[in-house]
């Protein structure tokens, strides 16, 4: 908890109290920069906040304006596979939940397995699976935080998931469901790692986000989670796996995925 008051500290002047968080993936970063009177706070400024290194993640926290509430938004985060620990993947949440933070919406860039997931569909996560290995809890608890054994029944929020389907309906478009899996990463899936994802349930496959909403449950955030899909999982196209195709897609789908955004936090 030292680490994370001596972040709070650092930033807390010029965040002020906020009331959501969002953590903006890969490609997804540029929304923060539409916030109403948005700031950025590199993270180098911001103690033990770990920097992520892979393009399409800008890394800065973003404080703005949004339909009536206060906005802290992470552009980019820290991954496992670039060498941090759980904590510190971790810690830009838990950083948002000290600022006052009672909702998380988190997206992501992901591959697509289940069906009618192609490559510019937006999926509103209904659950997920933690493949990485790893979790954020692990180690002493902190009971500032909360509790040892967090329930993870409802990781996803049923009531954000509603309200971001009926603002998709509203415009135009069907928002998705399905499961997540995350996993360690940094190599693409192989085919036979996709076909075993689909049959322990999963729709959607990255390397982020599981541990992220691990931290933010324990903290009694609700969640609301978001993935563009990027691509197809290995071994349901023809074509070879790139970051630049996931930067790419991401790209296209910002306009939707922004007003989708939008549209949510005007409902909340």
């Amino acid at each position: 908890m030292e680490a994370l008051n001596q972040a709070k500290e650092a930033v807390a002047d010029r965040t002020g109290t906020v009331d959501v968080a969002l953590v903006l993936g890969s490609g997804l970063g540029d929304y923060a920069n539409g916030l109403e009177g948005a700031h950025a706070i590199p993270y180098g400024e911001i103690p033990h906040m770990p920097l992520p290194s892979v393009a399409g993640h800008a890394g800065n926290l973003v404080t703005g304006q949004k339909a009536g509430k206060r906005i802290v938004a992470m552009q980019g985060r820290a991954h496992l596979y670039e060498g941090n620990s759980p904590g510190e993947v971790a810690f830009g949440v838990r950083l948002m939940a000290i600022l006052g933070a009672q909702t998380l919406i988190v997206t992501n860039a992901a591959g697509g397995i289940g069906p009618g997931l192609e490559p510019g569909a937006l999926m509103a996560i209904t659950d997920q699976l933690n493949l990485t290995g790893a979790s954020s809890l692990v180690g002493p608890n902190d009971k500032q935080q909360g509790p040892r054994f967090p329930d993870m029944t409802t990781a996803f929020d049923p009531a954000l998931i509603e309200t971001a389907s009926a603002v998709a309906a509203a415009q135009g478009f069907e928002l998705q469901r399905g499961v997540y899996a995350g996993l360690l990463g940094p190599a693409y899936e192989t085919p036979a790692e996709v076909r075993m994802l689909r049959t322990l349930g999963a729709d959607a496959v990255g390397m982020s986000t599981v541990l992220e909403v691990l931290a933010a449950r324990h903290m009694g955030l609700r969640v609301l989670g978001i993935s563009c899909i990027s691509n197809l999982a290995a071994g349901l196209s023809k074509s070879p796996l790139s970051h630049e195709e996931v930067q790419e897609t991401a790209g296209r789908v910002q306009p939707r995925f922004e007003s989708l955004l939008g549209g949510v936090l005007e409902s909340m």
